[in-house]
Protein backbone atom coordinates (compact mmCIF):
# COMPACT_ATOMS: atom_id res chain seq x y z
CA UNK A 1 0.00 0.00 0.00
CA UNK A 2 2.13 2.76 -1.24
CA UNK A 3 1.39 6.66 0.82
CA UNK A 4 2.41 9.74 -0.76
CA UNK A 5 4.52 11.59 2.17
CA UNK A 6 5.06 15.19 1.99
CA UNK A 7 8.39 16.45 0.89
CA UNK A 8 9.39 17.44 4.71
CA UNK A 9 8.14 13.80 6.12
CA UNK A 10 10.33 12.15 3.68
CA UNK A 11 13.44 14.31 4.42
CA UNK A 12 13.08 13.90 8.08
CA UNK A 13 12.35 9.69 7.34
CA UNK A 14 15.09 10.13 5.22
CA UNK A 15 17.72 12.07 6.92
CA UNK A 16 17.29 9.63 10.23
CA UNK A 17 17.58 6.51 7.92
CA UNK A 18 21.02 7.69 6.76
CA UNK A 19 21.91 7.87 9.81
CA UNK A 20 21.21 3.98 10.62
CA UNK A 21 17.76 5.29 12.25
CA UNK A 22 14.30 3.84 11.57
CA UNK A 23 11.36 6.25 11.27
CA UNK A 24 7.73 6.36 10.22
CA UNK A 25 5.06 8.63 9.67
CA UNK A 26 2.63 7.36 12.23
CA UNK A 27 -0.88 7.87 14.10
CA UNK A 28 -3.55 9.81 12.33
CA UNK A 29 -1.83 10.90 9.55
CA UNK A 30 -1.21 7.63 8.36
CA UNK A 31 -4.80 6.92 9.11
CA UNK A 32 -6.40 10.02 7.66
CA UNK A 33 -4.58 9.92 4.35
CA UNK A 34 -5.90 5.99 4.27
CA UNK A 35 -9.46 7.48 4.12
CA UNK A 36 -8.65 10.09 1.73
CA UNK A 37 -8.23 13.10 4.04
CA UNK A 38 -5.65 15.40 4.39
CA UNK A 39 -4.17 15.10 7.62
CA UNK A 40 -3.69 18.43 9.64
CA UNK A 41 -0.03 17.02 11.14
CA UNK A 42 2.29 14.78 10.49
CA UNK A 43 3.90 13.10 12.99
CA UNK A 44 7.11 10.74 13.18
CA UNK A 45 8.42 8.04 15.22
CA UNK A 46 11.83 6.92 15.27
CA UNK A 47 13.82 4.50 17.01
CA UNK A 48 16.48 7.46 17.22
CA UNK A 49 16.82 8.91 20.91
CA UNK A 50 16.07 12.76 21.17
CA UNK A 51 19.45 13.88 21.80
CA UNK A 52 20.33 11.85 18.40
CA UNK A 53 17.26 13.50 16.62
CA UNK A 54 18.28 16.92 17.68
CA UNK A 55 21.95 16.72 16.23
CA UNK A 56 20.70 16.00 13.06
CA UNK A 57 18.14 19.11 12.52
CA UNK A 58 19.41 22.63 13.08
CA UNK A 59 16.07 23.65 14.36
CA UNK A 60 14.33 21.76 16.79
CA UNK A 61 12.20 22.80 19.72
CA UNK A 62 12.04 20.53 23.22
CA UNK A 63 8.40 19.71 22.57
CA UNK A 64 8.13 17.12 24.95
CA UNK A 65 11.46 15.80 25.57
CA UNK A 66 11.00 13.66 28.90
CA UNK A 67 8.52 11.50 26.47
CA UNK A 68 10.97 11.27 23.56
CA UNK A 69 9.12 13.90 21.39
CA UNK A 70 11.65 16.80 20.05
CA UNK A 71 9.54 19.08 17.10
CA UNK A 72 11.75 19.37 14.11
CA UNK A 73 11.54 22.58 12.24
CA UNK A 74 11.83 22.78 8.62
CA UNK A 75 10.55 26.42 6.64
CA UNK A 76 8.65 27.23 9.46
CA UNK A 77 6.40 24.26 9.97
CA UNK A 78 6.72 21.75 12.88
CA UNK A 79 7.17 18.41 12.57
CA UNK A 80 6.62 15.85 16.17
CA UNK A 81 9.70 13.05 15.99
CA UNK A 82 9.38 10.68 18.63
CA UNK A 83 10.88 8.53 20.16
CA UNK A 84 9.82 4.80 20.07
CA UNK A 85 9.09 4.17 23.83
CA UNK A 86 6.89 2.03 26.39
CA UNK A 87 5.29 3.47 28.68
CA UNK A 88 4.77 2.72 32.63
CA UNK A 89 2.11 2.26 34.71
CA UNK A 90 -0.38 5.23 34.57
CA UNK A 91 -1.26 5.99 38.30
CA UNK A 92 -3.57 8.93 37.34
CA UNK A 93 -5.69 7.81 34.49
CA UNK A 94 -4.00 9.82 32.04
CA UNK A 95 0.13 9.89 32.64
CA UNK A 96 2.64 7.33 32.37
CA UNK A 97 4.27 7.24 35.74
CA UNK A 98 7.71 6.31 33.41
CA UNK A 99 8.73 5.81 29.81
CA UNK A 100 11.30 3.94 28.23
CA UNK A 101 12.85 4.15 25.27
CA UNK A 102 12.64 1.21 22.74
CA UNK A 103 14.14 -0.05 19.58
CA UNK A 104 11.08 -1.67 18.69
CA UNK A 105 8.14 0.10 16.72
CA UNK A 106 5.52 -2.70 17.60
CA UNK A 107 6.45 -2.09 21.41
CA UNK A 108 5.28 1.17 20.60
CA UNK A 109 2.70 0.56 18.57
CA UNK A 110 1.12 -1.34 21.33
CA UNK A 111 0.50 1.64 23.89
CA UNK A 112 -1.56 3.79 21.29
CA UNK A 113 -5.10 4.04 21.83
CA UNK A 114 -7.66 3.04 18.93
CA UNK A 115 -6.34 -0.03 16.47
CA UNK A 116 -6.95 2.87 13.06
CA UNK A 117 -4.13 5.63 15.04
CA UNK A 118 -1.35 2.38 15.86
CA UNK A 119 -0.65 2.23 11.85
CA UNK A 120 3.18 3.41 10.64
CA UNK A 121 4.29 4.01 7.33
CA UNK A 122 7.40 4.77 4.91
CA UNK A 123 8.31 4.10 1.80
CA UNK A 124 11.05 1.45 2.45
CA UNK A 125 8.57 -0.97 4.38
CA UNK A 126 5.36 0.15 3.64
CA UNK A 127 2.50 0.18 5.55
CA UNK A 128 3.38 -1.64 9.47
CA UNK A 129 -0.19 -2.44 10.40
CA UNK A 130 -0.36 -5.39 13.06
CA UNK A 131 -3.14 -4.86 14.67
CA UNK A 132 -5.78 -4.42 11.96
CA UNK A 133 -6.21 -0.79 11.65
CA UNK A 134 -6.58 -0.62 7.84
CA UNK A 135 -9.59 -3.60 8.17
CA UNK A 136 -11.03 -1.62 10.92
CA UNK A 137 -10.85 1.38 8.75
CA UNK A 138 -12.64 -0.38 6.05
CA UNK A 139 -15.31 -2.00 8.68
CA UNK A 140 -15.49 1.54 9.63
CA UNK A 141 -14.93 0.38 13.50
CA UNK A 142 -13.44 2.26 16.49
CA UNK A 143 -11.48 -0.49 18.32
CA UNK A 144 -8.84 -0.04 21.11
CA UNK A 145 -5.68 -2.02 20.50
CA UNK A 146 -5.27 -4.65 22.67
CA UNK A 147 -7.52 -4.90 26.08
CA UNK A 148 -10.05 -2.31 26.13
CA UNK A 149 -10.04 -2.23 30.13
CA UNK A 150 -5.89 -1.72 30.25
CA UNK A 151 -5.90 1.14 27.82
CA UNK A 152 -9.01 3.13 29.19
CA UNK A 153 -7.57 2.32 32.86
CA UNK A 154 -4.16 3.91 31.06
CA UNK A 155 -6.09 7.04 30.02
CA UNK A 156 -9.70 7.20 31.22
CA UNK A 157 -10.33 10.30 28.56
CA UNK A 158 -9.58 7.74 25.85
CA UNK A 159 -13.18 6.54 26.52
CA UNK A 160 -14.97 9.81 25.20
CA UNK A 161 -12.21 9.99 22.47
CA UNK A 162 -13.50 7.10 20.88
CA UNK A 163 -16.80 8.36 20.94
CA UNK A 164 -15.29 11.81 19.48
CA UNK A 165 -13.45 9.31 16.74
CA UNK A 166 -16.97 7.58 15.68
CA UNK A 167 -18.78 11.00 15.32
CA UNK A 168 -15.99 12.52 13.02
CA UNK A 169 -15.81 9.29 10.92
CA UNK A 170 -18.90 8.00 10.67
CA UNK A 171 -17.63 5.14 12.65
CA UNK A 172 -19.26 2.49 15.28
CA UNK A 173 -17.46 1.87 18.20
CA UNK A 174 -16.76 -1.94 18.94
CA UNK A 175 -19.08 -3.87 21.18
CA UNK A 176 -16.24 -5.09 23.52
CA UNK A 177 -14.90 -1.28 23.57
CA UNK A 178 -17.98 0.11 24.44
CA UNK A 179 -18.61 -2.40 27.09
CA UNK A 180 -15.22 -1.57 28.86
CA UNK A 181 -15.92 2.16 28.93
CA UNK A 182 -19.31 1.67 30.59
CA UNK A 183 -17.19 -0.19 33.14
CA UNK A 184 -15.04 2.44 33.57
CA UNK A 185 -17.15 5.56 33.20
CA UNK A 186 -16.06 6.37 36.71
CA UNK A 187 -12.64 6.98 36.12
CA UNK A 188 -13.23 10.07 33.69
CA UNK A 189 -13.37 11.81 37.38
CA UNK A 190 -9.82 11.75 37.49
CA UNK A 191 -9.63 13.84 33.83
CA UNK A 192 -8.96 17.42 34.01
CA UNK A 193 -11.96 19.84 32.58
CA UNK A 194 -9.51 21.23 30.05
CA UNK A 195 -9.28 17.76 28.27
CA UNK A 196 -12.63 16.75 28.84
CA UNK A 197 -14.01 20.16 27.22
CA UNK A 198 -11.56 19.81 23.91
CA UNK A 199 -13.37 16.24 23.31
CA UNK A 200 -16.78 17.63 23.55
CA UNK A 201 -16.34 19.88 21.73
CA UNK A 202 -14.75 17.90 18.52
CA UNK A 203 -17.75 15.62 19.21
CA UNK A 204 -19.80 18.42 18.63
CA UNK A 205 -19.00 20.02 15.82
CA UNK A 206 -18.39 17.07 14.13
CA UNK A 207 -20.64 15.69 11.61
CA UNK A 208 -22.32 12.76 14.15
CA UNK A 209 -23.30 15.29 17.07
CA UNK A 210 -25.96 12.43 17.76
CA UNK A 211 -23.18 11.07 18.93
CA UNK A 212 -23.74 12.65 21.98
CA UNK A 213 -26.31 10.25 22.80
CA UNK A 214 -23.39 7.61 23.07
CA UNK A 215 -22.24 9.56 25.75
CA UNK A 216 -25.11 9.56 27.80
CA UNK A 217 -25.88 5.70 27.07
CA UNK A 218 -22.02 4.91 28.42
CA UNK A 219 -22.47 6.79 31.34
CA UNK A 220 -20.15 9.11 30.77
CA UNK A 221 -21.98 12.33 30.81
CA UNK A 222 -23.27 11.28 34.45
CA UNK A 223 -19.85 11.84 35.29
CA UNK A 224 -19.09 16.12 33.42
CA UNK A 225 -22.53 16.57 32.40
CA UNK A 226 -25.80 14.87 34.45
CA UNK A 227 -28.06 17.85 33.75
CA UNK A 228 -28.02 16.37 30.43
CA UNK A 229 -28.72 13.34 31.17
CA UNK A 230 -31.52 14.66 33.52
CA UNK A 231 -32.49 15.85 30.04
CA UNK A 232 -32.75 12.57 28.27
CA UNK A 233 -35.13 11.17 31.04
CA UNK A 234 -37.44 14.40 31.09
CA UNK A 235 -40.51 13.77 29.25
CA UNK A 236 -42.40 16.67 27.11
CA UNK A 237 -46.48 16.26 26.96
CA UNK A 238 -46.77 18.91 24.66
CA UNK A 239 -48.40 19.21 21.51
CA UNK A 240 -45.23 21.00 20.57
CA UNK A 241 -42.81 18.29 21.02
CA UNK A 242 -42.76 14.87 20.56
CA UNK A 243 -39.59 13.59 22.31
CA UNK A 244 -37.83 14.16 25.55
CA UNK A 245 -35.69 17.04 26.09
CA UNK A 246 -32.92 15.00 25.36
CA UNK A 247 -33.78 13.50 22.20
CA UNK A 248 -35.05 17.06 21.28
CA UNK A 249 -31.66 18.69 21.98
CA UNK A 250 -29.77 15.82 19.42
CA UNK A 251 -32.06 16.56 16.99
CA UNK A 252 -31.55 20.21 17.33
CA UNK A 253 -27.99 19.81 17.32
CA UNK A 254 -27.79 18.29 13.31
CA UNK A 255 -30.62 20.98 12.48
CA UNK A 256 -27.30 23.60 13.20
CA UNK A 257 -24.25 24.39 11.00
CA UNK A 258 -21.43 22.69 12.34
CA UNK A 259 -20.17 25.94 14.77
CA UNK A 260 -18.97 25.75 18.16
CA UNK A 261 -21.18 28.56 19.78
CA UNK A 262 -24.01 27.55 17.34
CA UNK A 263 -23.77 23.59 18.81
CA UNK A 264 -23.07 24.69 22.34
CA UNK A 265 -25.91 26.61 22.35
CA UNK A 266 -28.25 23.74 20.72
CA UNK A 267 -26.77 21.49 23.36
CA UNK A 268 -27.90 23.72 26.93
CA UNK A 269 -30.71 25.84 25.23
CA UNK A 270 -33.30 23.17 26.80
CA UNK A 271 -31.08 22.56 30.13
CA UNK A 272 -33.17 24.23 32.72
CA UNK A 273 -36.37 22.72 31.29
CA UNK A 274 -36.40 19.89 33.90
CA UNK A 275 -35.92 21.96 36.28
CA UNK A 276 -38.87 24.29 35.17
CA UNK A 277 -40.71 21.45 34.11
CA UNK A 278 -44.79 21.96 35.51
CA UNK A 279 -47.69 19.61 34.59
CA UNK A 280 -51.45 21.33 34.47
CA UNK A 281 -54.80 19.38 35.09
CA UNK A 282 -55.14 18.13 31.83
CA UNK A 283 -51.54 16.74 31.83
CA UNK A 284 -49.74 19.23 30.12
CA UNK A 285 -46.27 20.04 30.76
CA UNK A 286 -45.36 23.54 30.92
CA UNK A 287 -41.76 24.75 31.49
CA UNK A 288 -42.11 28.68 31.95
CA UNK A 289 -38.98 30.56 32.88
CA UNK A 290 -36.67 27.88 30.68
CA UNK A 291 -34.70 30.56 28.95
CA UNK A 292 -33.13 32.54 31.46
CA UNK A 293 -32.77 30.12 34.26
CA UNK A 294 -30.98 28.17 31.29
CA UNK A 295 -29.03 30.66 30.39
CA UNK A 296 -27.51 30.62 34.47
CA UNK A 297 -27.28 27.19 34.17
CA UNK A 298 -25.22 26.97 31.18
CA UNK A 299 -23.24 29.93 32.58
CA UNK A 300 -22.43 27.11 35.42
CA UNK A 301 -21.86 24.42 33.20
CA UNK A 302 -19.28 26.18 30.74
CA UNK A 303 -17.64 27.89 33.42
CA UNK A 304 -16.93 23.66 35.03
CA UNK A 305 -15.95 22.86 31.77
CA UNK A 306 -13.38 25.30 31.78
CA UNK A 307 -14.81 27.21 28.60
CA UNK A 308 -13.64 31.13 27.68
CA UNK A 309 -15.37 33.59 29.05
CA UNK A 310 -16.59 35.20 25.34
CA UNK A 311 -18.02 31.77 24.38
CA UNK A 312 -19.60 31.63 27.79
CA UNK A 313 -20.67 35.16 27.12
CA UNK A 314 -22.07 34.11 23.54
CA UNK A 315 -23.97 31.03 24.45
CA UNK A 316 -25.65 31.85 27.33
CA UNK A 317 -26.95 34.89 25.52
CA UNK A 318 -28.47 32.85 22.71
CA UNK A 319 -29.80 30.61 25.51
CA UNK A 320 -31.91 33.64 27.00
CA UNK A 321 -32.97 34.62 23.84
CA UNK A 322 -33.73 31.35 21.84
CA UNK A 323 -37.22 31.23 22.92
CA UNK A 324 -37.73 35.17 22.06
CA UNK A 325 -40.34 35.37 20.33
CA UNK A 326 -41.47 39.52 19.35
CA UNK A 327 -44.34 40.90 17.25
CA UNK A 328 -42.94 41.22 14.08
CA UNK A 329 -42.59 45.26 13.83
CA UNK A 330 -39.97 46.95 12.67
CA UNK A 331 -39.86 49.08 16.40
CA UNK A 332 -39.72 45.37 17.82
CA UNK A 333 -37.30 44.03 15.60
CA UNK A 334 -35.28 47.19 16.10
CA UNK A 335 -35.49 46.66 20.03
CA UNK A 336 -34.85 43.12 20.02
CA UNK A 337 -31.83 43.54 17.72
CA UNK A 338 -30.61 46.48 20.59
CA UNK A 339 -31.30 43.84 22.89
CA UNK A 340 -29.74 40.62 21.73
CA UNK A 341 -26.89 42.78 19.98
CA UNK A 342 -27.00 42.82 16.05
CA UNK A 343 -23.80 40.77 15.92
CA UNK A 344 -25.96 38.24 17.22
CA UNK A 345 -28.79 37.89 15.20
CA UNK A 346 -27.87 35.66 12.67
CA UNK A 347 -27.07 33.03 15.04
CA UNK A 348 -30.05 33.62 16.66
CA UNK A 349 -32.24 33.07 13.53
CA UNK A 350 -29.92 29.55 13.29
CA UNK A 351 -30.83 28.31 16.63
CA UNK A 352 -34.81 29.13 16.20
CA UNK A 353 -35.07 27.13 13.14
CA UNK A 354 -32.36 24.36 14.89
CA UNK A 355 -34.88 24.50 17.83
CA UNK A 356 -38.10 24.61 15.76
CA UNK A 357 -36.75 21.62 13.76
CA UNK A 358 -36.55 19.36 16.37
CA UNK A 359 -40.44 19.88 17.56
CA UNK A 360 -43.00 18.53 16.53
CA UNK A 361 -44.77 19.34 13.51
CA UNK A 362 -47.62 20.81 15.13
CA UNK A 363 -47.66 24.57 13.41
CA UNK A 364 -44.13 24.28 11.84
CA UNK A 365 -45.46 25.64 8.76
CA UNK A 366 -46.67 28.52 10.58
CA UNK A 367 -43.97 28.66 13.02
CA UNK A 368 -40.72 28.63 10.23
CA UNK A 369 -42.82 31.44 8.11
CA UNK A 370 -42.53 33.67 11.16
CA UNK A 371 -38.30 32.87 11.78
CA UNK A 372 -38.57 34.05 8.17
CA UNK A 373 -40.66 37.24 8.40
CA UNK A 374 -38.36 37.96 11.32
CA UNK A 375 -35.39 37.56 9.36
CA UNK A 376 -36.76 39.00 5.89
CA UNK A 377 -37.21 42.47 8.34
CA UNK A 378 -33.84 42.40 10.21
CA UNK A 379 -32.39 41.90 7.33
CA UNK A 380 -34.31 44.73 5.39
CA UNK A 381 -33.09 46.96 8.50
CA UNK A 382 -29.27 46.24 8.27
CA UNK A 383 -29.94 47.10 4.34
CA UNK A 384 -31.31 50.57 5.50
CA UNK A 385 -28.42 51.12 8.07
CA UNK A 386 -30.94 51.92 10.44
CA UNK A 387 -29.49 52.40 14.44
CA UNK A 388 -30.03 49.60 16.42
CA UNK A 389 -26.68 50.06 18.29
CA UNK A 390 -26.21 52.97 21.07
CA UNK A 391 -22.23 54.03 18.51
CA UNK A 392 -24.52 54.19 15.46
CA UNK A 393 -26.38 57.51 17.26
CA UNK A 394 -25.24 60.23 15.28
CA UNK A 395 -24.68 62.24 18.39
CA UNK A 396 -22.62 61.66 21.20
CA UNK A 397 -21.54 63.08 25.02
CA UNK A 398 -19.34 65.67 23.14
CA UNK A 399 -22.21 67.08 20.75
CA UNK A 400 -24.67 67.07 24.23
CA UNK A 401 -21.82 69.01 26.18
CA UNK A 402 -22.23 71.83 23.70
CA UNK A 403 -25.76 72.47 24.51
CA UNK A 404 -24.86 72.73 28.09
CA UNK A 405 -24.75 69.42 29.79
CA UNK A 406 -22.10 68.43 32.08
CA UNK A 407 -20.10 64.94 31.76
CA UNK A 408 -21.47 62.26 33.83
CA UNK A 409 -24.95 60.25 34.60
CA UNK A 410 -26.96 62.62 33.38
CA UNK A 411 -25.26 62.49 29.66
CA UNK A 412 -25.42 59.05 30.08
CA UNK A 413 -29.45 59.10 30.22
CA UNK A 414 -29.95 61.64 27.33
CA UNK A 415 -28.25 59.32 25.75
CA UNK A 416 -30.60 56.71 26.16
CA UNK A 417 -33.82 58.57 26.09
CA UNK A 418 -32.31 59.82 22.15
CA UNK A 419 -31.73 56.29 21.95
CA UNK A 420 -35.55 55.01 22.61
CA UNK A 421 -36.33 57.86 20.50
CA UNK A 422 -34.22 56.73 17.58
CA UNK A 423 -35.47 52.61 18.10
CA UNK A 424 -38.93 54.08 17.49
CA UNK A 425 -38.40 56.36 14.49
CA UNK A 426 -35.20 55.48 12.89
CA UNK A 427 -35.51 58.67 10.27
CA UNK A 428 -34.72 60.74 13.61
CA UNK A 429 -31.07 59.67 13.78
CA UNK A 430 -29.39 63.23 12.51
CA UNK A 431 -27.49 65.18 14.59
CA UNK A 432 -29.45 67.85 13.94
CA UNK A 433 -32.67 66.14 14.71
CA UNK A 434 -31.46 64.84 18.27
CA UNK A 435 -29.83 67.91 19.28
CA UNK A 436 -33.45 69.85 19.13
CA UNK A 437 -34.96 66.81 20.64
CA UNK A 438 -32.49 66.88 23.32
CA UNK A 439 -32.98 70.72 23.65
CA UNK A 440 -36.70 70.49 23.61
CA UNK A 441 -36.01 67.88 27.07
CA UNK A 442 -33.53 70.07 28.55
CA UNK A 443 -36.13 73.07 28.32
CA UNK A 444 -38.94 71.16 29.63
CA UNK A 445 -37.03 69.71 32.29
CA UNK A 446 -35.70 73.54 33.42
CA UNK A 447 -39.47 74.49 33.19
CA UNK A 448 -40.69 71.69 35.27
CA UNK A 449 -38.08 72.46 37.90
CA UNK A 450 -39.36 76.24 38.13
CA UNK A 451 -42.86 75.65 38.47
CA UNK A 452 -42.01 73.03 41.85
Amino acid sequence: MKIRLPEHVKQIIHRLQREGFDAYAVGGCVRDTLLGRIPQDWDITTSAKPQEVKALFSHTIDTGIEHGTVTVMLEHTGYEVTTYRIDGEYEDARHPSSVTFTGNLVEDLKRRDFTINAMAYNDEAGLVDVFGGAEDLKRKVIRCVGNPIDRFTEDALRMLRALRFAAQLGFSVEEETKKAAAALAENLKKVSAERIQIELVKLLVSEHPEEIRQVYELGLSRIFLPEFDRMMVTEQNTKHHCYSVGEHTIRTLQEVPADRVLRLTMLLHDVAKPVCRTTDEKGQDHFKGHPAKGAEMAREILRRLKFDNATIDRVCLLVRYHDDRPKVTPENVRRAASRIGADNMEALFAVKRGDMLGQSLYEREEKLAYIDEYETLWNQIQTENQCVRKKELAVNGKDLITLGMKQGKEIGEMINRLFDRVLEEPELNTKEKLLAIAKAILQDNSADSGNK
